[in-house]
């Protein structure tokens, strides 16, 4: 263990496996006491052991995030098992993956209530407590590719991801003047539902041997595990980042990037206004020659990668 975060307190929704675990075990690793957060017992009661096991120290809340009351519940248990909170992370999350017409308003709403209600209700709740005691914490969003880019069957999941990015760069606004610092982590790592793909196949046999993935997967891609994700939500709790809020960090392998904030990229004018008819024979040209892509779109995999390569 190190002592970059030592004496601090910190809340990981969604934390009892995955990313989610990895995060709040990075932050025990140096020096938080962590809360974390499932809607399983034995899987909360296992990701506990697993940090105090390691000398850590940490605590349980089994409740699905969501409502304000399960934000306050985070929270009190906070401060009655460790006297105080410094760091919220907002990883929770569910999907119920379908495309379009084949999307009920249920399967719409559990992933909405989750990721944006969820973040949005714990957040309210953490920088509440902040703001009343002084404390300046920060809060770490976790963000996803697809809110960034799109992604096929998934608009329920989509407009959740782009959502959150969209209220950290609100509330970093909002809390500045606290102190309290509010970034947006957007993480490319192998999870169950990577598992699946063929095109990550390699990647995944390699983990599951225990050994480093392909330098194709982790440098080109910036695909790794979820312990590469983790120092940079440390990272991101701690005093030298201090400055860094309103900023949407990707991390994934051996890369880490800063996406940029969208931005027009060709402005056109036009006396008095726009036509249809100007907007046909001026604009359109100009449109077409700027479209932008939507999706992931993922290079060739290498010969000796290739799925029947695999295993």
């Amino acid at each position: 263990m190190t002592q970059q975060l030592t004496g601090k307190v910190a809340i990981v929704t969604g934390s009892g496996r995955g990313l989610g675990l990895a995060y709040a075990q990075e932050l025990a690793r140096h020096g938080a006491s962590v809360v974390i957060n499932d809607v399983d017992q034995a899987v909360a009661d296992e990701a506990v052991a697993s940090i105090v096991a390691a000398g850590g120290s940490a605590t349980a809340v089994v409740a699905p995030v969501g409502t304000a009351e399960v934000a306050a519940k985070l929270v009190a248990r906070a401060v009655e098992a460790f006297g105080r909170l410094d760091i919220l992370v907002t990883n929770a999350g569910v999907l119920r993956d379908k495309s379009i017409l084949k999307m009920t308003d249920d399967d719409f709403d559990t992933v909405i209530g989750v990721h944006l209600r969820g973040t949005f209700t714990c957040v309210r709740e953490a920088f509440g407590h902040f703001k009343e005691n002084g404390v300046a914490g920060r809060i770490i969003a976790i963000g996803s590719p697809t809110g960034q880019r799109g992604n096929f069957g998934q608009t329920n999941y989509a407009a959740a991801k782009a959502g959150i990015v969209g209220m950290v760069r609100t509330w970093s606004l909002e809390m500045k003047r606290s102190g309290v610092t509010v970034n947006a982590v957007i993480p490319v790592a192998a999870t169950a539902m990577t598992r699946t793909v063929p095109y990550f196949a390699a990647a995944i046999d390699a983990e599951d041997r225990g050994e480093p993935m392909p330098d194709f997967y982790r440098k080109e891609l910036g695909f790794g595990t979820s312990a590469d994700v983790a120092p940079v939500v440390a990272f991101l709790a701690t005093d030298v980042a201090a400055s860094v809020t309103g900023q949407v960090i990707g991390v994934g392998g051996d890369r880490v990037q800063v996406w940029t904030h969208p931005e027009a990229i060709v402005t056109e004018y036009h006396n008095g206004g726009w036509s249809l008819e100007a907007l046909e024979a001026d604009f359109a040209p100009v449109l077409a020659a700027n479209l932008q892509t939507v999706g992931d779109e993922f290079p060739a995999l290498p010969t000796e990668l290739q799925p029947e390569k695999v295993g």
